[in-house]
């Protein structure tokens, strides 16, 4: 169990310096209606703690985390997916690329995770969530 994340929450372990994940995640924040999402950089505590329990291979491990205490560890494309299923119409039809093949969809996953610090630029540090989300954000991770 993660310290701080609601049973009824599922997290989302972003890269904190990458722009493009960046982007995403405020991307979620205004399209969570149902308040079902809480976010961490993988750089974090929240995140050391995730690749620690699930024996991570960061050099493989390129990519968005979705967990939940219900339902465990989701990666790449299957976690995009799982959090675009939550966002609403229209951004819920995206689960039909769930038909494509898992090793195609993290394909393409991992062309883009590849590419993104040179396509969308870094950052030096990880995002500062301003004092209105700050709840939305985990900082600690271990009970």
């Amino acid at each position: 169990m993660i310290k701080g994340l609601p049973k009824n929450k599922q997290l989302i372990l972003f890269d904190g310096v990458c722009n493009l994940c960046n982007s995403s995640v405020n991307y979620v924040i205004k399209h969570d209606k149902h308040d079902v999402f809480m976010f961490a950089p993988l750089q974090g505590e929240a995140g050391n703690y995730i690749i620690e329990k699930y024996n991570l291979d960061t050099s493989k491990t390129d990519s968005i985390l979705l967990y939940s205490e219900k339902k465990g560890l989701k990666v790449k494309s299957s976690a995009a997916l799982t959090i675009a299923s939550k966002l609403g119409f229209p951004r819920n039809l995206l689960c039909i690329f769930y038909i494509i093949p898992t090793f195609i969809r993290n394909w393409v996953y991992d062309y883009i995770a590849k590419n993104r610090y040179n396509w969308y630029g870094k950052k030096d540090a990880c995002m500062v969530p301003t004092p209105k989300l700050q709840a939305k954000f985990l900082t600690k991770a271990k009970p």
